[in-house]
């Protein structure tokens, strides 16, 4: 039986009821998305405030519009908030299954969960600490209608010390399928003009990752903020300013304002995988695919079934140890995998991106596209036998400038191109593959920007283009 954490603020901070909350999300979303660069490199971790939605919804979808390009990638949240209600000295973990949201439960990773409260010093059990705490509950729509289906690791922070949160992210840090999220308003209760002051100082504080700079009356999350900077510098990372206002730029007077940000890090960018660089260094990347098919595509397929397998009997994917598969899979490298029942669609998710060894993508895609596409039901075993397995690794996508929608589908490849496209945040990708039922360009094209969330006759110099090529194996 699942042990779940009601919501507890659902109704006042936030709609209580699914529809209203999803047109809430929808609007502040969509308005962030005009202010997010379609460039914009996704996040490992983001910093956002905790008010009711009315008050500080449009501050938090900023920094939640940075993580679309993540939705499919990130299986993994660390959400970090200060305690309100309950004081306690250390950091709080609870133990129950899930958390409850209008828009469903979110699952909690209660392995990660039991890991740091068995190895990380000041970590603890305590479901009271949790129970009527708004600093994470607030955040977990926006996690739900921007990532779908994540599992969660909440951390309430009580008296603690910023060296010892950092030291529990150390612990948390995981790779590209792990982002962090820390929870914190601003300034209290000021005036106008005194509140913008104060936090044009913490801005400073946070843009310099200066942990030491911060206090707690400038900012309620002072010390799990404190924590991500001091990780964050020992990381490299970069940070962005993406919103700073209060609620008397939004929907409360000016005579007692509460100040919101919303900040964005990114980990420092490597000069590209090593499925990149080879491609950069070979004339033809797609024949190196299909070599690297022909000779192991069906231990990709094989892989690709026992991670369904796996799942199915062990609810996770295939454990690979890059070591003991054939040399070429070592290698990062981009795949989507596409499963099907006489012939129509039962599951497809990819990495658009090469990030991690090859072996492993295909391995976690499987098993993300039989029990994670969000379109779709879990396959059960009695269907599994009549499931149909292909996969198709990607070439790295290259820029595609085009002068307008009519030079795109002039020059669009039938049969041979993928395309990604965004605009402002809004992303789309189609494979290869949808030529089969998309033949002709111009759809093609309108069919992608309806997937992005573009009108499909909507065209303007903010769209971003994309080309890739993509190699099949089907088992």
């Amino acid at each position: 039986m699942t042990h779940l954490r009601p919501a507890a603020v659902a109704g006042a901070f936030y709609p209580g009821d699914a529809g209203q909350l999803s047109r809430t999300l929808d609007d502040l979303l969509a308005e962030a998305r005009r202010h997010t660069p379609a460039s914009a490199p996704p996040p490992k971790a983001i910093i956002a405030p905790h008010a009711g939605y009315v008050y500080s919804g449009p501050v938090a979808a900023r920094a939640y519009a940075r993580l679309a390009p993540l939705a499919g990638r990130v299986t993994r949240v660390v959400l970090l908030g200060p305690a309100h209600r309950v004081a306690f000295r250390g950091m709080a973990l609870p133990t129950v299954d899930a958390f409850a949201t209008p828009l469903g439960p979110l699952r909690l990773d209660r392995a990660a969960i039991a890991g740091v409260v068995e190895s990380v010093p000041g970590c603890g059990y305590s479901d009271q600490a949790h129970a009527e705490e708004h600093s994470l509950e607030v955040h977990l729509p926006f996690l739900r209608a921007v990532l779908g289906d994540v599992a969660l690791v909440p951390v309430c922070v009580g008296e603690a010390r910023p060296e010892e949160v950092a030291a529990l992210l150390d612990r948390l840090w995981g790779g590209p399928e792990t982002l962090i999220v820390v929870s914190t308003d601003l300034s209290h209760y000021l005036d106008y003009d005194t509140g913008r002051r104060f936090d044009a100082d913490t801005r400073t504080a946070i843009e310099t990752l200066d942990a030491a700079a911060l206090s707690y009356d400038r900012a309620c999350g002072r010390t799990p903020m404190g924590g991500l900077l001091l990780a964050a510098r020992a990381r490299g990372l970069s940070i962005e300013t993406l919103d700073v206002r209060s609620s008397g730029d939004t929907a409360g007077p000016r005579d007692r304002v509460v100040g919101y940000g919303a900040w964005a890090l990114v980990e420092p960018q490597a000069d590209g995988s090593a499925a990149a660089a080879a491609a950069e260094a070979s004339p033809d990347p797609e024949t190196a695919i299909e070599a690297m098919l022909a000779r192991h595509g069906a231990d990709l397929i094989a892989l690709a079934r026992h991670s369904i397998e796996n799942g199915l009997t062990r609810g996770e994917p295939l454990a690979v140890d890059p070591a003991t598969v054939a040399e070429p899979l070592r290698h990062n490298g981009a795949c989507f995998v596409t499963l099907t029942v006489d012939g129509a669609l039962r599951g497809c998710i990819g990495s658009p991106q090469a990030w991690r060894p090859l072996a492993q993508d295909v391995a976690e895609n499987a098993w993300r596209s039989a029990f994670h596409d969000p379109r779709f039901p879990p396959v059960s075993a009695r269907e599994w036998p009549a499931v149909a397995v292909a996969l198709s690794v990607l070439t790295p996508p290259q820029p595609f400038p085009v002068r307008d929608e009519d030079d795109l589908v002039a020059r669009l490849r039938p049969g041979v191109d993928g395309l990604i496209l965004g605009e402002h945040g809004a992303r789309g990708l189609f494979l290869p593959a949808v030529w089969e039922t998309l033949p002709d360009p111009r759809e093609f094209v309108r069919a992608l920007k309806r997937k992005a969330g573009l009108p499909p006759g909507h065209w303007s110099d903010a769209i971003t283009l994309e080309r890739f090529a993509a190699k099949s194996v089907k088992g």
